[in-house]
């Protein structure tokens, strides 16, 4: 998935070009964000200045975050230009109204940041009124809290199944100690059997660790991507390009190829080389 997020930097036009882009890295999924901003934020909360002058696109926090946020009918517009040209939309979900909102336009899935992920409002809404998948972060969260996600889900039968957790960690950008890559392999000992699938959201650099992630079970790999990684914004340094993006997909899919057994002990392609190259047979 090539998460989109805010990089479009409040520009319509800019989302559809990273829509685009994705689609020709051959990126599954766009995934875009939604908050709804009184439902987010105090007076206090909007009013103060946004931590990091520097990324501020309005004078105060709210202000930036309101300048970055489409309304709903442009999310709509966004789902349908993905649809037609064949890949597939998302949205993480910032608040019940945000969710409420998103879960009208019926994506394949709706995720649920890691900032978010202990809001049993949205998570309810999501379990009880959305039939598709439920990606959940579970960056800066603890085993209990985890625990308590999935038992949420598990008091509604039908939503058993639709539950994705992802490993991660929320930090922008991640350095690679911190990445910790095995807790994808924890998180598949203890809840294989009472999740859908377990993914991976990367915040780090580079695309050798979603390699990894990969074989070590994430079915799903979720990066950041943006124009450019220049540009003003706390998410485009974690980001990919057009470029890595790319190579990244292609890696995967080569992995998908390569991660199987032989069919037989020697396989058909190694004979010519058994016949000019090993001396001794039996």
């Amino acid at each position: 998935m090539a998460e989109i997020g805010c990089n479009h930097c409040g520009d319509l036009s800019i989302a559809k070009d990273l829509i685009r882009l994705a689609k020709d890295c051959q990126a599954d999924y766009a995934k875009f964000q939604k908050r709804n901003i009184p439902a987010l934020l105090s007076e206090a909360q909007y009013e103060a200045p946004h931590p990091v002058s520097y990324h501020a696109y309005g004078p105060s926090y709210g202000r930036h975050r309101e300048v970055l946020e489409f309304s709903i009918d442009e999310h709509a517009e966004l789902k349908q230009y993905a649809e037609s040209i064949n890949i597939g939309y998302s949205c993480s979900v910032w608040d019940v109204v945000s969710a409420m909102e998103i879960v009208n336009l019926n994506p394949d899935y709706v995720k649920v940041p890691a900032a978010c992920n202990t809001n049993f409002k949205i998570l309810s809404l999501l379990r009880d009124h959305y039939t598709g998948a439920v990606h959940i972060s579970v960056g800066m969260t603890t085993w209990p809290q985890i625990e308590a996600i999935i038992q949420l889900f598990e008091e509604n039968e039908s939503a058993q199944d639709r539950l994705v957790l992802y490993s991660c960690t929320s930090g922008y950008p991640v350095p690679f100690s911190d990445v910790c890559l095995l807790e994808i392999q924890k998180l598949h000992l203890h809840f294989d059997n009472r999740v859908k699938e377990i993914g991976f959201s990367g915040h780090h650099l580079g695309i050798a660790v979603d390699i990894a992630a990969y074989t070590l079970g994430a079915k799903w790999v979720e990066r950041h991507f943006t124009k450019d990684r220049t540009w003003k914004g706390t998410d485009h340094a974690a980001s990919l390009e057009f470029p890595g993006l790319q190579k990244l997909v292609r890696d995967l899919h080569h992995t998908y190829e390569a991660l199987n057994y032989k069919e037989n002990e020697i396989l058909e392609i190694e004979w010519p080389q058994l016949k000019k190259l090993k001396s001794c047979l039996p």
